[in-house]
């Protein structure tokens, strides 16, 4: 990517901007292809997911991640390039397809800001293979044409824009230019703030779980004292119809209001659905050269004071088969963190993570990068952990599709972003569901393990799906 100086071109107005573009037509002339045109400008005080309620269009890809906690946020909308990717080599292809289009980049703008330039929003599936039935590519990258980002205090808004050699150029410039003025004192107006149509009447769908989940646990923990794997991770799948179509962003605004400390995201995909949740799982994070993931896995109920609380927290902590599932989770971490050349550094002992409706065990891990390091490198080795598989991978895997007895799709997928340096980060998208118009997907798993039960971990997926259940249609 070429990065040139916003005073090359004069004034921050409308022929600066201009002047930028014919800059960039007459690469595209040279080089005989268009070249993304990127800027990025600061904007005052903005509100990502509500820009993207205001804008938000069914049938337009579009990627929204926050955690409220951090005051991180970002939104992408309307792809202005995209690739799709299938196989082993997915996330590699994935990296190439950024490179390619990076090389053929010119960006210009302010760039003390957040996620400034051009982003790769990204959607994963859980397989690297599509199944028969699945409607969506196992690798989906895509640039957008606006993106909004906050951090803390901090605002930005980027537009990228595909220039080629006979473009309109003072229109391109004109509605460009317009809508920085727009993002600079937005009034929120338009969108589907009307349509929201409040709780819904929700009914199961048959064949809401293809096989019964106690008895697959049980078939696993068969295969656990055989020695075919030391864990899998079961899902269960609910499907719901609503009398009345969801809003997905204004679901996915209940969710991240009911679980403020877990990752919101929101995926638009073909067809006008979107995969949204609230998870509370990183699979990692690339910033600045530091590489931050993260073992949870370990599970177990909320109290209804603080005593009762502190006591299932202290409960987890002493549960040898917890700290069993756990350390498989970590321990493949590390090893996987090492495989490519990566020292990662654990905390001594697990911590409690603590969320609206559940405690997790959680460890967090660290590790310096290295020259020339991509974060789809990282999603590749890492991807995915014994949180969402099993242990050895290979094995539970090759169990999956038979015990659970459905496609998982995005379910335990990854969802996040990348940036022209290969930085950013990937949510690993649990407590999530498939929204499409009055239909809605709901998933949820527990890590089985030896000593696992099969009416406990029943009841942990059922918390799980009933948490969710209720955040979609609070």
């Amino acid at each position: 990517m070429q990065q040139l100086p916003i005073a090359a071109f004069g004034k921050r107005d409308v022929s600066g901007l201009l002047a930028f573009f014919q800059h960039c037509q007459s690469v595209a002339r040279e080089r005989g292809r268009p070249q993304l045109a990127s800027i990025t400008l600061r904007v005052p005080h903005i509100a990502p997911l509500a820009v993207l309620q205001s804008i938000y269009a069914p049938h337009e890809l579009h990627c929204y991640m926050e955690r409220t906690a951090s005051e991180e946020a970002i939104a992408g909308a309307d792809a202005v390039v995209e690739g799709r990717f299938s196989g082993q080599g997915r996330f590699a292809e994935a990296k190439a397809f950024a490179a390619e289009t990076l090389a053929n980049t010119l960006a210009t703008g302010e760039w003390d800001v957040p996620a400034a330039g051009p982003s790769f929003f990204c959607a994963f599936t859980f397989a690297d293979d599509p199944a028969a039935n699945c409607a969506d590519p196992p690798a989906r990258v895509f640039v957008p044409r606006w993106q909004v980002a906050r951090r803390g205090a901090d605002f930005s808004a980027v537009a990228n824009i595909m220039v080629a050699a006979d473009a309109p150029l003072a229109l391109l410039a004109e509605r460009v230019w317009s809508a920085y003025q727009r993002f600079g004192a937005f009034d929120y107006s338009g969108g589907t703030t009307a349509e929201d149509s409040g709780r819904l009447q929700l009914k199961p769908l048959s064949g809401s779980e293809s096989s019964d989940y106690r008895q697959a646990v049980e078939q696993a923990l068969v295969a656990i004292r055989c020695g075919t794997f030391e864990k899998i991770v079961l899902a269960r799948r609910l499907r719901l119809r609503a009398d009345a179509p969801w809003q997905p962003l204004h679901t996915l605004s209940r969710l991240r209001e009911r679980f403020p400390g877990c990752h919101a995201f929101s995926f638009g995909l073909s067809g006008g659905r979107s995969f949204i949740g609230a998870s509370p799982e990183s699979l990692v994070r690339y910033h600045n050269g530091e590489v931050e993931t993260e073992a949870i896995a370990g599970s177990i109920g909320r109290g209804a004071n603080a005593l009762e609380d502190a006591q299932l927290g202290h409960q987890l902590l002493a549960s040898g088969k917890d700290a069993r599932e756990h350390a498989c989770v970590r321990d493949s971490i590390l090893r996987r963190l090492a495989a490519i050349g990566l020292q990662g550094q654990a905390a001594k002992a697990p911590q409690l993570l603590a969320l609206a409706n559940i405690q997790h065990l959680v460890t967090p891990i660290r590790a310096r990068g290295r020259q020339g390091l991509h974060l789809l490198d990282l999603v590749e080795t890492l991807h995915p952990t014994p949180a969402v598989g099993g242990t050895p991978r290979a094995e539970a895997l090759a169990h999956l599709r038979q015990l659970e007895g459905f496609e998982r799709g995005l379910y335990a997928g990854l969802v996040g972003r990348f940036d022209a340096n290969g930085e950013g980060s990937l949510l690993v998208g649990i407590r999530s569901a498939l929204i499409d118009g009055c239909d809605a997907e709901l998933y949820a798993g527990a890590g089985i393990v030896e000593g696992s039960s099969p009416e406990l971990e029943w009841r942990e997926t059922e918390m799980k799906l009933r948490a969710l259940r209720e955040g979609l249609n609070a």
